[in-house]
């Protein structure tokens, strides 16, 4: 949910949300990353096991149409939400100073085509506790900071 970081910049200046992730009202899963804190911690808290897979996502899907939401929601003002075209991706990260965007880039592609996704059974996923409206007040309240230092 943090790699919203991003975006706080231009939902609280332009009102828009740049979306790589799409179609826009498709649910990606999503954790926060005090989640995964708390989920490693407890693991590393248990007896030694063979290998473990541990798949953890948020209480929730989130898509990007819900994503603007949440921010015009925190923010009081509406956010818009926009597609940024594929064909623009390597350019745009490139000139973000991204040296090799290839991963970015095919991580996207793998969320956005359903290849990259949880192997087990909906039933063996762990879900963390944080919603998104709680990262995206401390990602504002951070950028808040920033701006008044």
């Amino acid at each position: 949910m943090e790699n919203y970081s991003w975006d706080v910049d231009s939902v609280l200046n332009k009102h828009t949300l740049f979306s790589f992730l799409q179609p826009m009202d498709k649910p990606v899963p999503m954790v926060a990353t005090i989640d995964i804190g708390r989920v490693a911690a407890e693991l590393l808290q248990q007896p030694l096991a063979t290998h473990k897979t541990v798949e953890l996502e948020g209480p929730t899907r989130v898509t990007p149409n819900q994503a603007a939401a949440t921010f015009a929601q925190l923010l009081n003002h509406p956010v818009t939400i926009e597609e940024v075209p594929r064909d623009s991706w390597q350019s745009l990260f490139e000139s973000q100073g991204m040296k090799n965007p290839t991963p970015r880039i095919r991580m996207l592609d793998g969320f956005n085509e359903g290849w990259i996704k949880f192997e087990g059974p909906a039933s063996s996923i762990r879900k963390g506790k944080v919603e998104l409206i709680s990262v995206f007040q401390t990602l504002i309240a951070r950028q808040a900071q920033t701006v008044s230092k």
